[in-house]
């Protein structure tokens, strides 16, 4: 190869023209190989010849012949012609025809390669200013060509007369476009304006959406984008329903240096309010709104601070109207600081909370929820050993309002509970615990538990004249303190067993706990410690309620065996077995409270239920496990949880099976039963089936059940989805999903239509 490489000043030296197009671009070189290099003087040109490779200020040309006009100032590239830009977008064309400086010029045959693998081909096209390429007859698709089949249409692409792509807009536009699916036009487009692909954000419209339910009718959503900095932007959209009218959304956001936060706000005023369920609060309301704001920020690598509250006409709007970030049943308003270090963790937080749910306002679920003011909880456990052993503490503070009592049942029932008292209530409590581990020669853990524990309440409640207290008169307006002290042992013994295929630990597992009764057992306001399970997962708990309004007092001994085996083959079984044994005093889960936590938990009895857990596992593809809970006399099957799964490179599948025996006093009087499933297969390259069902066996009947179908690719996605739930009352919804999304252009949909 006779050529010139990178000792292109010989080229610039031959003509003063090329290497003033060196200085036209921030006086970048011009690079130039070839292998033969003519210089015409009475043309005034300059013609490289064979396997030509240009490089300047960034840009690579390579072709088989270029030739630049002294006298026109222009360069033409002919033969396979390949321009790579510094941003990495690749042309490729058989004839360029371009200016010096390359802001004007014109292309046959042209094809345009994108970083992000979008597709722009043209049968030509011509550049003005620098900014502005216009191709006619052009093609747009961000699908890649089959390889097997070039010739092959994309699976969508946008086809137009006239293609106008402004570099300093940032916009592509295209002029009596069609859209075609699979090379067969599904829609015809006058004018059509997107984004450049290369930009993430872009003031305009968006994809619209769609929906439809019974109460609201068909709704079309067209949203519109306002890119105001690069680290904030608004949205804007409006949504106009058949039998509500027009529904007006604007979310604001704003990123800072330290985190980020949003303002939502919606309105409308509906035509249609009877519409509604008439015992609704929704069918009384014709001007409906709501605010809400969330934000989260790192105020440094410790520490983080955020806030996620709304504020509402009324409590089902948002809920209703399916308003992005605050449509869940139950909205959670808080205000929160929280710190995490190596060994301990702060968290304070405000608490309120809305359910959405469509019942007349100062009744249901809503009106009975607390504000928290505040939750507070630290945690520590010291950097070095305390006296060789691990020193930890828990402090937990928190207040609660309520303006109307949170009550089930009848008060002359066993039944009647109460999760909830009208008024204020608070507590303070201050938890330490300590541990040391020694082994014994024969392998034998042996572990002392030193633990403490004291909270001051408050109360000042109304639903109730007194309380009794260890024989002291508990008003509703008194200062309640407590205390508890532990002192416990844990013995562990792992065998091992080995063979040359398999490997068995078994692990039996004693504990003895000695503490005096709990003081005021069940008699103080149980607002953390309602939800209690007794099984596996809390037989060695040395306090097994599930929160500090209730403590765990009485001598209590956990006795259990485990077990896990590991094979050769891939298989590996775990299990647990144990039961729980109250020593002496009073039985804290026998002892009845505002709410009857414990009544029949199978720990009310001084020999408790007996627990226990089989699972295995398979490589990577199989899991299963079973847990139950058995009558302590009768072995009479009080609690069942089956649960398996399965992968595999196509097909996935589960299932749950639960089975929970009546639990009256707790407030479930019948026993609850049911079967949960779900599967999902992918068959060919891109496609998905999927869909899942909840049977309810007590009721013999489906109570959720789903189906769907779903594409994907790399530039396409489609997903399709039915549901279909009843409640306690046989009201069957059902409910249609769908969502397309284009690369580059946007998604289209509804998340779903009710009818």
């Amino acid at each position: 190869m006779a050529g010139l490489a990178a000792g292109v000043p010989a080229f610039a030296q031959t003509t003063e023209s090329v290497a003033g197009l060196t200085r036209v671009q921030d006086e970048s070189p011009l690079l130039l190989q070839a292998d033969e290099l003519v210089y015409d003087r009475d043309r005034e040109s300059v013609a490289a010849v064979g396997d030509v490779q240009l490089d300047y200020g960034g840009t690579r040309l390579v072709a088989r012949r270029v030739i630049y006009n002294q006298r026109t100032a222009r360069m033409v590239a002919i033969g396979n012609v390949e321009i790579v830009q510094p941003d990495g977008t690749r042309v490729f064309a058989d004839e360029i025809d371009v200016t010096e400086d390359f802001a004007d010029g014109f292309v046959n045959a042209l094809r345009i390669v994108t970083p992000d693998k979008t597709y722009i081909a043209a049968e030509n096209a011509v550049r003005e200013g620098g900014t502005t390429t216009t191709f006619g007859h052009g093609v747009y698709t961000a699908c890649e060509p089959c390889r097997e089949r070039p010739e092959k249409p994309p699976l969508w692409q946008i086809k137009a007369q006239r293609v106008i792509w402004n570099g300093e807009e940032k916009t592509i536009r295209f002029e009596k476009a069609s859209f075609e699916f699979f090379g067969m036009p599904i829609a015809y487009l006058p004018v059509f304006t997107t984004a450049d692909p290369t930009v993430k954000r872009k003031t305009g419209f968006l994809m619209p959406g769609v929906r439809y339910s019974q109460e609201l009718g068909f709704g079309l959503a067209i949203p519109y984008f306002i890119a105001l900095a690069p680290n904030y932007d608004l949205k804007l959209t409006g949504t106009g329903f058949t039998r509500q009218g027009g529904l007006g959304e604007a979310t604001f956001r704003h990123r800072t240096e330290n985190g980020l936060y949003t303002i939502t706000a919606a309105g409308i005023h509906q035509l249609t309010p009877e519409a509604f369920d008439p015992i609704t609060q929704d069918s009384t309301h014709v001007n409906r709104a709501m605010i809400g704001t969330t934000g989260k920020f790192k105020i440094n690598p410790r520490w983080t601070f955020g806030w996620d509250v709304l504020a509402q006409t009324d409590k089902n709007f948002s809920r209703t109207y399916d308003i992005t970030g605050f449509s869940d049943l139950v909205q959670q308003n808080e205000v929160y600081l929280t710190g995490l270090g190596d060994r301990n963790f702060f968290d304070a937080r405000v608490m309120q909370f809305d359910v959405q749910e469509s019942d007349p306002d100062g009744a249901g679920r809503d009106a009975q929820q607390p504000w928290v003011l505040p939750s507070i909880d630290y945690n520590a456990v010291t950097s070095r050993p305390v006296a060789g052993g691990e020193l930890a503490f828990n402090v937990n503070a928190r207040g609660i309002s309520r303006d109307i009592a949170d009550q089930r049942g009848n008060p002359a029932d066993s039944n009647f509970a109460t999760r909830g008292l009208r008024g204020e209530n608070g507590r303070i409590t201050t938890e330490a615990e300590w541990r040391r581990t020694y082994i014994a020669p024969n392998g034998v853990a042996l572990t002392p538990i030193l633990a403490a524990q004291a909270d001051a309440n408050f109360l000042d409640t109304s639903t109730f004249p007194s309380y009794s207290a260890t024989g002291a008169a508990l008003t509703s307006d008194d200062t309640f303190y407590r205390s508890m002290v532990t002192a416990g042992m844990e013995v562990r013994w792992p065998i091992l067993f080995s063979s040359t295929s398999s490997v068995h630990v078994l692990e039996p597992i004693a504990q003895v706990f000695a503490r005096p009764d709990e003081t005021g057992s069940g008699k103080l306001p149980n607002e953390d410690a309602q939800s209690f399970v007794f099984d596996t997962t809390t037989l060695f708990e040395r306090d097994k309620f599930s929160g500090y309004d209730r403590i765990e007092g009485g001598h209590r001994a956990n006795v259990g065996l485990r077990y896990t085996g590991t094979f050769n083959n891939g298989w590996t079984l775990f299990g647990t077995v144990g039961q729980s044994y109250n020593l002496g005093g009073e039985n804290p889960f026998a002892a009845p409270d505002l709410l009857n936590v414990g009544a029949e938990s199978g720990l009310e009895t001084d020999q408790s239920d007996f627990v226990g857990m089989f699972g295995a596992s398979y490589n990577n593809w199989l899991r299963a496990a079973v847990r139950a809970r058995f009558d302590e006399t009768t072995f009479e099957n009080r609690r069942t949880e089956t649960e398996a799964e399965i992968h595999t490179g196509r097909f996935t599948a589960g299932a749950e099976y639960a089975f929970v025996q009546a639990q009256p006093t707790y407030g479930f009087a019948a026993d609850r039963h049911e079967v949960t499933t779900r599967a999902s297969v992918r068959f060919g390259e891109n496609w998905q089936a999927f869909g899942g069902a909840t049977y309810d066996i007590v009721n013999d009947r489906f109570s959720r059940n789903g189906i769907g179908l779903a594409y994907d690719d790399e530039c396409f996605s489609l997903t399709l989805r039915f549901d279909q739930s009843r409640d306690n009352s046989e009201v069957q919804s059902n409910s249609f999903a769908f969502r397309i999304s284009l690369r580059t252009l946007g998604d289209f949909g509804s998340a779903g239509t009710d009818f």
